[in-house]
């Protein structure tokens, strides 16, 4: 069952190529096994979204499908999304008019990643919005494993943020941070400043967050930073003076230099960020100083606590929010925007 017709198509922001999203009509699909369909209450745009509108693509599949989805530009674009249910295919136990977040990666379930509860490293791993139509639209259909009830206590706002949340909180556990250590956050974009508010709940004593942003570095003030370093002006190593644990949440090669010389020896860097290019390092001084290098991929099994986190009160990542805008208007006030120098973190769209 569903709660409306749809006979005119669903409004959808499509990625066609870079620099050419269309806000634009498509056929509703039907309903697969196990799927459901979402009214989408907010969708955000995300840093990997920029990238493919300014010089994809990048994730999205063109010329053959992705394995998961089957899906091919043009498709939706969109990862950051929460919605309501509207109608549900055999096999879901959801019911219409549930709240839910979305938690966007494909997953196969039978390979040995997922075996192994890795699901995030899955061989067939991809986020719906990238790989697959996604959540920028009056609607979307996703598989039934993606879903996560919200209780009243969530707000949409706040569901739509979980998303980011996720990197960063599955970021925070893979570095093994303890009550009482010291952090360095490089780059106060939306992961680092949520990586600094999760950092700060979990007790760090210290946080030290770098950006060339004043304005950001502000943000992260305001969210539990303890020490700011503009690092078009300071050296960021020279401030956190041997930190245990640095997240480099940029993807750039000064940015990734920054964190490995701000943590002490024995200390571990967290790569967060999505480099585009070949990355360098000094292994002579990462062995002299024992310092781990620790990769961290998208997240799983966080969704639940986080929802439960922001229920509690106790983190809320739609602090970060900067801008609402409309569907219709996600192109020229979002994407055009984001692409020119300005102070949004992050903006939402609301169909």
């Amino acid at each position: 069952m569903t709660d409306r017709p749809n006979d005119i198509g669903v409004l959808s922001a499509l990625w066609h190529k870079a620099r050419d999203i269309r806000i634009e009509r498509r056929a509703r699909p039907a309903l697969g096994p196990g799927e459901v369909r979402l009214r989408v209450t907010r969708c955000g745009i995300c840093g990997s979204d920029m990238h493919e509108y300014l010089n994809g693509p990048h994730a999205i599949p063109v010329e053959v499908p992705h394995g998961a989805s089957g899906v091919a530009a043009p498709l939706v674009i969109g990862h950051e999304f929460s919605g309501v249910v509207i109608e549900t295919g055999s096999g879901s136990d959801l019911a219409l008019g549930q709240r839910v977040a979305v938690e966007p990666e494909y997953r196969c379930g039978v390979c040995a990643a997922c075996r192994r509860g890795d699901y995030n490293l899955c061989e067939s791993m991809g986020f719906a919005g990238l790989m697959g139509h996604g959540g920028m639209a009056e609607e979307a259909v996703l598989p039934r494993y993606m879903l996560h009830p919200l209780p009243d206590k969530v707000s949409d706002r706040q569901a739509a943020v979980l998303e980011p949340a996720a990197v960063a909180l599955h970021a925070l556990r893979r570095s093994g941070l303890a009550a009482g250590q010291s952090v360095a956050v490089v780059g106060a974009g939306p992961i680092g400043l949520l990586l600094i508010q999760l950092a700060a709940v979990a007790g760090a004593r210290r946080i030290v967050a770098s950006d060339i942003s004043d304005a950001r570095l502000e943000k992260a003030r305001s969210l539990g930073a303890t020490e700011l370093v503009n690092s078009s002006a300071r050296s960021l190593p020279a401030v956190a003076a041997g930190v245990d644990v640095a997240f480099e949440a940029v993807g750039m090669q000064a940015t990734l230099d920054d964190a490995i010389g701000s943590v002490r020896k024995g200390g571990k860097v967290v790569l967060v960020g999505l480099f585009g290019t070949t990355a360098r390092f000094d292994a002579f001084d990462l062995v002299n100083r024992e310092v781990e290098i620790i990769p961290s991929c998208g997240y799983r099994h966080v969704y639940p606590d986080l929802i439960g986190m922001i229920a509690a009160g106790v983190v809320d990542p739609s602090l970060i929010v900067t801008r609402e805008i409309r569907l219709e208007d996600a192109v020229a006030e979002g994407f055009e925007k984001l692409a020119q120098p300005n102070e949004d973190v992050k903006v939402l769209v609301a169909p």
